[in-house]
Formats: C-alpha cells, sequence, structure tokens
C-alpha cells in the first residue's frame, strides 16, 4: 500500500458515497481522513482539526454552500487544494478551474461517478509530488494595524525573498524577482496581499521598496564579483512613480552600489496602470533612458494591455499565470500564450510565463515557444542565502573556491 502523508476532508452529503470515497482515501495510504454531510459540519471539522491538504467534494446544482465553505476555508488558510467528486459540463469544469486559484486553491481534477481508485490515486499523487509553495500565512483575521506595519519595518520583519526566472530552455537562471514577506510575530510568514494596502495607506511604499532595493543590489554586487551578472527585478507601484524624486533615488541608490541600470527591471501591473499620470509616464520614460529594464507584469489581467504597450516603453511582458495553469482546459489558453509571444517577438520584447507549476506546463511552454519562465516548478521564493546556496548548487561561482 502507498503511504501518503496527506490530511483529506471528504465533503459529501450522500452517505453511502461518502463512506466508499473515505475507505478509497484510507486505502491510498491518507491515515489523516476526516469526513463532513455538509459544508457547516466540514468547517467545524476544519476548526477541530486544524488544516487539511485537500477537499474532495461534491459540486452538485444545489452545492453553493459548499462554493462558499470552500471560500472560507481558502481565506483561513485550513484548505490547500480541491478534488471535485462529481461529474460537471465542460463550461462548469472550466469555470471553477478558474474560480479555484482566485479562492487561493489549486483544483487537482475530477474523479466522476462512479468514482475510481486509480483516477483518485493519480489526483493525490499529483498534490504530493508538486512543489509546495513555502506556508505563507492567508489568514485575513489578522488584523494589521498601521503602528504593527511601523514596527515591522524598522525591525525588519520586513524581509526580501528572491525568485529566479529561468530559461525554459537550457534552464539557465536568468535572473530573479525580488518579494517581501512579513516574518509577523503571530501569524508566521504573511503574504502581501494582507499588509500591502497598510503599507501604501500609511505611505511607507519608498521606504520598503529602497530597502528591498538595496538587499537586491547587495545579491547582484556579490554575484558580478564573481564575473557572473544576474538581473534583479522589483515591483512598483503606479503611486510611487507620481513621485518625481523617486528615478533620482533609483540612480544614486545604483551609483552607490557602483553597478549599471541595465541590471535591474522594474515590473508594473498593467492594471496600475490604466490611467497614468503625466509624472508616472515621464518617470517610466526617465528609467528606460537611464537603461532600465521595464516589465509588465500580470499581461491579460486587465482590458488595456494591448493599448499600454503602445503608449508606455516596456520591453518585457510577464504572462499572468492564470493562462498557464489553464492549458489543459482547452486550446484558448494555448492561443493567447502563443500570441502573445509572437507579439513579444515582433514588438521586441521578451516574454516571460508567470505561475510554472508542474513538468507538463514547462514542457508544453517550450513547444509553444515561450524561452523564459518564472513559478514554483522552476524555483520557489527564497531568502539571500537559500537562492546563493540554491544557485551555487546549480553552477558555482567562478573564483568561490568551489
Amino acid at each position: 500500500m502507498l503511504f501518503l502523508p496527506l490530511r483529506v476532508l471528504v465533503l459529501n452529503d450522500n452517505f453511502f458515497q461518502r463512506t466508499a470515497i473515505v475507505n478509497m482515501v484510507r486505502r491510498l495510504g491518507c491515515d489523516a481522513v476526516f469526513d463532513a454531510a455538509s459544508a457547516n459540519h466540514a468547517w467545524h471539522v476544519l476548526c477541530q482539526v486544524g488544516p487539511v491538504d485537500i477537499v474532495v467534494c461534491d459540486l452538485h446544482k444545489d452545492g453553493m454552500e459548499n462554493l462558499d465553505f470552500l471560500r472560507r476555508s481558502a481565506l483561513s488558510g485550513l484548505v490547500r487544494s480541491v478534488i471535485i467528486n462529481n461529474s460537471l459540463a465542460e463550461d462548469v469544469q472550466r469555470t471553477a478551474r478558474q474560480l479555484m486559484p482566485l479562492l487561493g486553491l489549486k483544483m487537482l481534477g475530477e474523479v466522476g461517478s462512479p468514482f475510481n481508485i486509480n483516477a483518485l490515486s493519480d489526483l493525490l499523487m499529483s498534490y504530493k509530488n508538486e512543489p509546495t509553495p513555502p506556508a505563507v500565512s492567508r489568514c485575513m483575521n489578522i488584523v494589521v494595524s498601521d503602528e504593527e506595519v511601523r514596527v515591522a519595518i524598522v525591525e525588519g520583519q520586513m524581509e526580501t525573498y528572491f525568485q529566479p526566472k529561468v530559461n525554459l530552455i537550457n534552464l539557465q537562471v536568468s535572473g530573479v524577482e525580488a518579494l517581501t514577506r512579513w516574518n509577523h510575530p503571530r501569524g508566521g510568514i504573511v503574504s502581501p496581499v494582507v499588509f500591502m494596502s497598510t503599507i501604501e495607506r500609511c505611505e511607507l511604499l519608498n521606504q520598503l521598496f529602497f530597502a528591498q532595493l538595496e538587499h537586491g543590489l547587495h545579491l547582484q554586487r556579490q554575484y558580478l564579483m564573481h564575473g557572473q551578472p544576474l538581473n534583479v527585478a522589483f515591483n512598483l507601484q503606479p503611486s510611487q512613480l507620481s513621485d518625481v524624486g523617486l528615478v533620482s533615488r533609483i540612480k544614486e541608490t545604483l551609483a552607490s552600489f557602483k553597478l549599471p541600470a541595465a541590471g535591474v527591471t522594474f515590473e508594473l501591473t498593467e492594471t496600475g496602470l490604466v490611467d497614468a499620470s503625466a509624472e508616472c509616464i515621464e518617470n517610466l520614460l526617465r528609467l528606460r533612458l537611464m537603461g532600465c529594464r521595464l516589465s509588465i507584469d500580470d499581461f491579460g489581467s486587465g482590458f488595456s494591455s494591448l493599448r499600454r504597450l503602445c503608449q508606455l516603453p516596456f520591453n518585457e511582458i510577464k504572462l499572468d499565470g492564470e493562462f498557464i495553469q489553464a492549458l489543459d482546459d482547452g486550446p484558448r489558453s494555448r492561443a493567447v500564450i502563443s500570441s502573445t509571444i509572437a507579439l513579444g517577438e515582433s514588438l521586441g520584447m521578451t516574454v516571460v510565463a508567470e505561475g510554472i507549476e508542474t513538468q507538463d506546463q514547462h514542457r508544453e511552454l517550450v513547444k509553444l515557444g515561450c524561452v523564459l519562465g518564472q513559478g514554483y516548478f522552476l524555483g520557489k521564493p527564497m531568502k539571500k542565502q537559500e537562492l546563493v546556496n540554491w544557485l551555487q548548487s546549480r553552477a558555482p561561482l567562478r573564483g568561490s573556491g568551489r
């Protein structure tokens, strides 16, 4: 018998089906198996036993309560993935696959009726074999006060992580993206979703950004000393680009590290650029004139993508991860990806695919002609020393004695 160290909750209102599924899950080696007959019952079970890896859930025509349960448990960080245990119409299944990531859940797949133990085994194994993101707290019940955020920045609780950008053909690392995680004294590692709005409201974006910029430039300089360039990407918010002194300060910071502007990339989400001010556009132009790279992030998630490409001086497109996750859902996502790659080539822009989580996605993107990618399958976000060790294990620094 397989041994799968997974915690599984079976939510099904039919006693016989529920019992059969529970027995199958246990036969597959999952000893921590719980069951519930209703959404309310399932919530009480989670409150008693704690988080689970997978919910095997029935979404029938009266299953709106189960959707409410999935949303609530995902926001509370109590559920990670979902297996649907009834057959859905193709359009409903496609919509469910789009919805689950928006709720913060991974939809592993669907096991129809009659329930097939081999299909269930494959889905459980796919969860076990996929790279698991670090335990990032999504506990939305953490009340983030302005004072907590100020203290967090002063005391260095805001930590910089780096996620690799990788050439999909030869698997060489082309650069890294700097990301902020809050090492909260009560909530553990907290996602920016929880605290970035407070950071912006408290007008602390620049303080956080320039601390992150220095962390990234320290890493870049370490690699340049050994003859290895490493592009570092940083996220900028549109509100920061309205600051007329922003670019001058970035230029001074680069000069203090004696590093070229060409070694950094600034990523901006397209949705934040819908109403770009004159100051914002001027700062983008100044950054490009300095030699910095500009990347339009989450490309395809808004409605103004093409207009922004024509108006603003970007030289990189980051394709929204939802298109990558939907590769298995039919030809539409492939068509969007192929078109974006062709568009990037015609405009002389680099295209980076975000959110690559599986080997199959990697393989399909290579077939479609995508060269650069980012995601947990290629490399998770890491602290500086963890990243250095990871990079050295792949290709030791020249002159490092290794």
